[in-house]
């Protein structure tokens, strides 16, 4: 099965999610980022983050995070890359930051830390992070999913996939000695390994391409719930802060470590709904290369990086139940729309029809 690529709209950035997204998508188009922008941005910043009950299910704040972040990235090119350092910016993406970080160091269950070896460091991400039975995503599409549900999903992983690796990227200069050459050795694999075509987000765009859907990277932002960009913001936190070099480890641990398994299951929903290998190369990839890059997490980052400083390894762990935590949270809230018949996109989102050919 091939599908016809389809038209999207043009500016998915002109609509805000709340009085802070439309302050700052106002501040990002129209003002000058060589100026000052006053106080109004991290006024309704704060009124914002002292009314919100969940940050992570707050469409505004994390729509807002990951603007502000893309200030950093240089992923969406209409924003001006003088805004990166702008202090109004910062100042706002400090607030938020605190705030969400707050919120999942509380709410999110932490193992036991073990002590400062990388065996048992590996042990203890293994028993974090092993299978669990009943209902999920990957069974899910793998069994029952339609089609516009199998796009729905590419969509709703898009948001990452599209720039695979990068978040975890920023540890790179911050680590030394065997947790860097770790480290470097994933990303390696994560960026095709010196082959342009066989980058991970390449491939993931081959992908997109295949079921009929636009792989520009945030063409379909504008349609994800909440928890899909927290899930993303959260690794761009742990990553672009210095001070959570542990924290983003252990996320990437976690996030290698329950990666092959799953993507088994996605690409055989793909195959089953009639997708060849230009669709399904994505997962298949990841079956093989995660399996290789779970113990190399494990062992030679995280329990290299616990090994050489004892002090990171409460965040280590809470970097990875933080991963485990907000993606079970995204996934689980598209299964349940799924098996209730209901779109997992936001309300009053439809993704454009598709054409066969």
């Amino acid at each position: 099965m091939t599908i016809t690529d389809v038209e999207v709209p043009s500016d998915v950035y002109a609509d805000s999610r709340g009085p802070v997204s439309a302050l700052l998508l106002d501040l990002l188009h129209h003002a000058d980022p060589a100026g000052p922008i006053g106080d109004s941005l991290l006024e309704a910043t704060r009124t914002a983050l002292a009314a919100s009950p969940d940050i992570a299910a707050d469409d505004d704040l994390q729509f807002s995070l990951f603007l502000l972040y893309a200030c950093a990235y240089g992923s969406l090119d209409w924003i001006d890359p003088d805004w990166e350092w702008h202090t109004g910016l910062l100042d706002a993406r400090r607030a938020i930051e605190s705030a969400f970080e707050s919120e999942l160091r509380r709410s999110v269950a932490m193992p036991e830390p073990p002590v400062a070896d990388a065996e048992a460091i590996a042990a203890a991400l293994f028993a974090l992070t092993a299978p669990t039975p009943g209902p999920s995503l990957s069974r899910f599409l793998a069994k029952r999913a339609t089609l516009a549900q199998a796009r729905e999903f590419l969509v709703q992983r898009s948001v990452y996939t599209l720039r695979e690796a990068d978040p975890h990227s920023w540890a790179i200069p911050r680590l030394t000695g065997r947790p860097k050459a770790a480290l470097v050795e994933i990303q390696s694999d994560e960026y095709g390994g010196g082959r342009p075509e066989r980058m991970h987000a390449e491939i993931f765009a081959r992908t997109m391409r295949g079921a009929g859907l636009d792989p520009t990277y945030g063409r379909y932002v504008h349609l994800v719930p909440a928890v899909t960009l927290a899930s993303q913001n959260a690794m761009s936190m742990f990553g672009i802060n210095r001070r959570l070099l542990g924290a983003i480890v252990g996320h990437l641990a976690a996030f290698e470590m329950t990666s092959s398994l799953p993507n088994r299951m996605y690409g055989d929903g793909f195959r089953r709904l009639g997708f060849g290998a230009d669709v399904t190369e994505y997962f298949d990839e990841h079956v093989e290369a995660d399996a290789v890059h779970e113990q190399i997490a494990a062992r030679d980052l995280a329990g290299g990086l616990g090994e050489d400083r004892p002090d990171l390894i409460a965040d280590i762990f809470f970097g990875a139940a933080a991963c485990l935590a907000l993606d079970d949270r995204v996934a689980d809230g598209m299964r349940a729309a799924f098996e209730g018949g209901r779109s997992s996109l936001r309300p009053g989102a439809e993704l454009p029809a598709r054409v066969h050919e």
